[in-house]
């Protein structure tokens, strides 16, 4: 098998080739065809403070795959070979992909079962990567901390990768999003995907006293300036670790009795329920696919803000 291997920070993704993963109990091989490039790949290869999150390195990157079983292990019963699977990276067994062992930056990934989600007719290898994390975090942020239901007023913060998907998923559950980010092409998609308005700055949604906002960029001014611009007993979720610290105003914090709270990752059950939305058509995430040999540059892509939508690597492209 071959991968992009993380060495140490600020060092180049270093290509390997090594021995296929040897299939082990309660564990399946996947072929992977899809592994999803997140803006947390750039943290773990600029920012040293990522390395606490990592297991024993060098380590195969990717913490976003899809693919096809081609080996099962012992005591595996609810899953056989042929099977298409995605990867919960924050499923029961605690060990993420790409940060605990070698992910989908590889050709082949080991995996604990109890991790893996079946990705249904009508969703594609694409899309299955893209939702193992944007699609699993954005919607457990909205939905599940973020408790954003019909007729709600919500803001969001960084319409990306993660940000896009929340924005139509909540939109066609029947909230009115307004959208914040600094790109123009973001913000033309977001308009595109049903936002009742659109903006540079996040204290411009103040003025709809927004009861929800998420902020999926973390890029310490957007946290501040999401708390002062927070409806009354509004709250406020973050995403986004675009800054690993951040400063607040106390005093929006407690004269509106708003609410900061954190949202990682998120569960299997919010996997299926976002390719449910996925196979339905009511959300459509925008992916931008590259190959393989492409991934160093798509993070490159990703660091540089150049991505609209979600980045993927075709394993066959």
């Amino acid at each position: 098998m071959k991968g992009w291997q993380f060495v140490e920070t600020n060092e180049p993704l270093e290509l390997v080739e090594k021995e296929d993963p040897k299939v082990e109990a309660g564990k399946v091989v996947i072929d992977t065809k899809v592994a999803g490039l997140c803006h947390s790949d750039v943290g773990v290869l600029r920012d040293p403070g990522w390395k606490e999150l990592l297991g024993e390195l060098p380590v195969i990157m990717g913490h976003e795959v899809a693919g096809v079983i081609s080996e099962v292990g012992e005591g595996v019963t609810d899953y056989q070979v042929g099977d298409k699977v995605a990867v919960c990276p924050t499923g029961p067994s605690k060990m993420a992909p790409g940060y605990a062992y070698d992910g989908g930056f590889g050709t082949k990934v080991l995996a604990p079962a109890e991790d893996l989600v079946r990705i249904p007719e009508g969703v594609s290898f694409a899309q299955a990567a893209a939702g193992t994390d944007a699609g699993m975090t954005s919607y457990h942020a909205t939905f599940t901390k973020g408790g954003v239901k019909a007729g709600m007023t919500v803001g969001m913060i960084g319409i990306g990768g993660l940000g896009q998907i929340a924005l139509e998923a909540a939109v066609a559950k029947g909230a009115t999003v307004y959208a914040v980010d600094l790109n123009p092409n973001a913000r033309e998609l977001a308009k595109s995907l049903g936002a009742a308005g659109t903006f540079e700055n996040v204290k411009e949604i103040a003025q709809y006293e927004p009861e929800v906002i998420i902020d999926f960029a973390g890029f310490d001014v957007t946290t501040r300036e999401a708390l002062e611009s927070i409806g009354f007993q509004g709250k406020v979720v973050l995403v986004g670790m675009g800054k690993l610290e951040t400063t607040i105003n106390v005093t929006s914090l407690i004269t509106k009795q708003a609410t900061l709270v954190g949202s990682n990752g998120g569960t299997k059950q919010d996997i299926e329920e976002i390719y449910e939305l996925f196979a339905s058509g009511k959300v459509n995430p925008k992916i931008t696919e590259i190959s393989f040999d492409e991934i160093p540059e798509g993070i490159q892509m990703l660091e540089e803000n150049k991505v609209t939508g979600r980045l993927v690597a075709n394993m066959e492209k």
